[in-house]
C-alpha cells in the first residue's frame, strides 16, 4: 500500500467540502422554492422553509462563517483519515 501525506488528504477534503458547500449556498441563492422542496423530500418531510425567514435570505459573512468552519473541519477530518490510513493500512 502507498503511503499518503495526511495532510494532502485533509487538504484535498477541505476544498472539496468547500465548493461543495459554496455550490449548494448557490442553489439556495438562485432558486429558494425548489432547495427547499429538495431538502423537505430528502430529510422525510421536515420544513425547511422555517429556515427562510428574515428579510434577506442570504447573508454573505454567515456564508463565509459557515463556509471556513467546515472547511477547517474537513482539513481536520482529512488529515486524521489520512494519518489513520497510514497507521491501520497494512504494508507491502
Amino acid at each position: 500500500m502507498t503511503i499518503v501525506n495526511p495532510m494532502r488528504v485533509g487538504a484535498a477534503l477541505a476544498v472539496t467540502v468547500g465548493v461543495g458547500y459554496a455550490l449548494c449556498a448557490l442553489t439556495f441563492w438562485l432558486w429558494p422554492e425548489p432547495a427547499a422542496n429538495f431538502m423537505n423530500a430528502l430529510f422525510h418531510g421536515l420544513d425547511f422553509r422555517k429556515l427562510q425567514s428574515g428579510p434577506t435570505l442570504f447573508n454573505f459573512g454567515s456564508f463565509l462563517y459557515g463556509l471556513v468552519v467546515i472547511v477547517v473541519w474537513a482539513f481536520v477530518l482529512g488529515t486524521i483519515y489520512g494519518w489513520l490510513l497510514n497507521r491501520f493500512g497494512g504494508r507491502s
